[in-house]
């Protein structure tokens, strides 16, 4: 499973690894670029780093020998440490005659890495990843340059109540999560939800951060959709267990998910369900603000009754016919009255009973109403943000929204089709799954073993047929623009480059009882593409087109 990191977890790991390691001969440093492994051979015991996204362990495991492809340190660990507030831990070894020797864990969003730098500054000699891009650049001989901290307020719990408030007080409910997790240190999109849904409201909120920003941590294991993993402290909203410490909650993570290579299940975040959830919440935001409106509209039942009663006191007095009469009320006062002139004068009474008799039931039931709307609307603002991040629960989101549906030519409701449809540059089909079901769906059900199947690598995203009839590769143009809708259709759309794996659909297969949307990809080859929207929109008006193209030979 892919461990969410984010800083908290980041300093209390690291200052578990602190108390274990500082002091302690490391012999060797090994690299596995094939499984992004990285361990840390010492004396009695070796620490195995598993940078894999879909895994994302930290181990301790027996003693090993090192080997002559090992990098040998004879240098005991100085140091330990985390730099506050950011998702980056050093290991600084004892210095050598060209100076300091780091070994740097990075673990930002998809970007996980290791390197060793040596000398101050430090310069990159091994790197388990290379990367080269704008912002960074990851390669050996190049200066180690940190990714640049977010610069967050609250680092060591110095933010005032009053401050919280101001802050977070001043914005919309729906703007709230991001206004905090951009805003204050420690925060992220895994606690937001416990901050802000805090029962006594920011206040509380404001006491729960204090507590995890400068309390000592209560080590959980999370029940996550995606599985189990540690969390420094319990989260609202979460099955969770105690854990002895952290090490050990990625213990229990690491038995769980070791030794099999699957993809993460999708959770329903593709862009038409965001789509849909967005205008689910200006919907329930419209309903609520009409219901409000509608209560501030109400008039008074009793006034309403008294008038009633005034035109059947002065029935005698009113001339037939009248629109607008004026009566003296019965504390002595004038009172305008309109009237339907074309109505006898008993209805018009009747009128004005019926209004008194309407008033009361909306005052009695608006009220609930309205209470239901602002439920639906927080529920709908929760699931979209968790949509924005790719961690919302496709059941709970179907649950909220309902299945989609779709016009059929004869106006009829029919369920929407598991997959969204584009056509190549060279004229061949992309089918693009909706949702993990609807992967599971799209992959076994709606596909033929010839086809190819593309799914960015090691982030939840839509499965991706291209229908290929071969023989041989398919166009390499084909290939890299269902590569592309692959990686626009997964958490990975935000990245510079990503890499998608593809292979042959014959070779894909579902393990039992697994999640859905998780398969098992065999005989895979990578290619890494820019999630470039404007290659999606082109692909979309080609599979229109075609569509205007069938039903014109058709007509």
């Amino acid at each position: 499973m892919p461990i969410r990191w984010d800083s908290l977890l980041v300093r209390h790991t690291t200052n578990e690894l602190r108390r274990k390691l500082e002091g302690t001969q490391l012999r060797a440093i090994r690299f596995d670029r094939r499984t992004r492994d990285v361990l840390l051979i010492l004396q009695e015991k070796t620490l195995l780093w598993r940078l894999h996204p879909s895994k994302g362990h930290v181990l301790f495991a027996d003693p090993i020998t090192p080997t002559k492809s090992d990098y040998r340190f004879r240098r005991k660990i100085r140091v330990v440490e985390a730099p506050d507030d950011e998702r980056i831990i050093r290991f600084g070894l004892a210095s050598s005659r060209s100076g300091a020797v780091d070994l740097i864990i990075e673990l930002l969003g998809n970007q996980w890495n290791a390197l060793i730098t040596e000398g101050d500054p430090g310069v990159t000699r091994h790197v388990l990843w290379r990367r080269k891009g704008k912002a960074i650049n990851r390669a050996v001989g190049q200066p180690y340059t940190p990714f640049t901290s977010p610069g967050r307020i609250g680092l060591k719990g110095e933010v005032a109540l009053a401050e919280w408030l101001k802050i977070l007080g001043t914005v919309q409910s729906e703007e709230r999560a991001a206004t905090l997790v951009r805003t204050f240190a420690w925060t992220s999109s895994l606690n937001a939800s416990t901050l802000l849904g805090t029962p006594g409201g920011l206040e509380a909120g404001h006491a729960h951060w204090l507590a995890m920003t400068t309390g000592e941590p209560e080590p959980v294991t999370l029940d996550l959709n995606s599985g189990s993993q540690p969390y420094p402290f319990s989260l609202a909203g979460f099955k969770q267990s105690s854990a002895k410490n952290l090490l050990a909650g990625f213990s229990v993570s690491a038995i769980l998910t070791d030794g099999k290579h699957q993809e993460p299940a999708v959770t329903g975040t593709t862009p038409d369900v965001i789509a849909r959830l967005d205008r689910a919440l200006k919907q329930a935001r419209k309903r609520a603000r009409r219901l409000e409106e509608e209560v501030a509209k109400l008039q008074d039942p009793a006034t309403l009754r008294t008038i009633g009663d005034l035109i059947l006191a002065n029935y005698a007095d009113i001339p037939e016919g009248s629109s607008v009469v004026r009566l003296m009320d019965f504390n002595g006062s004038e009172v305008e009255v309109e009237l339907k002139p074309t109505d006898p004068l008993h209805e018009n009474a009747a009128h004005f009973y019926a209004r008194a008799k309407k008033s009361e039931r909306a005052r009695e039931q608006l009220p609930q109403l309205i209470d239901l709307a602002r439920e639906e609307q927080i529920k709908l603002e929760k699931l979209l943000a968790l949509a924005h991040s790719g961690d919302a629960d496709e059941s709970e989101t179907e649950k909220v929204l309902g299945p989609a549906v779709k016009k059929s030519a004869a106006g009829a409701n029919e369920p929407v089709s598991p997959y969204k449809v584009y056509v190549s540059s060279g004229g061949l089909e992309i089918r693009v799954g909706r949702g993990a079901k609807h992967n599971d769906e799209l992959t076994f059900h709606n596909s033929s073993p010839g086809d190819v199947w593309l799914h960015a690598r090691h982030s939840a995203g839509a499965h991706v047929i291209l229908r290929w009839k071969g023989p041989g590769r398919p166009p390499a143009r084909d290939l890299r623009e269902a590569a592309t809708l692959a990686a626009l259709h997964s958490k990975a759309r935000t990245s510079v480059s990503v890499p998608v794996d593809w292979t042959l659909r014959k070779y894909v297969r579902k393990p039992r009882k697994s999640l859905a949307g998780t398969v098992i990809p065999d005989r895979v080859e990578t290619l890494f593409v820019e999630p470039d929207t404007g290659v999606m929109d082109a692909l979309a008006e080609n599979a229109r087109m075609a569509t205007y193209s069938e039903l014109g030979s058709s007509g």
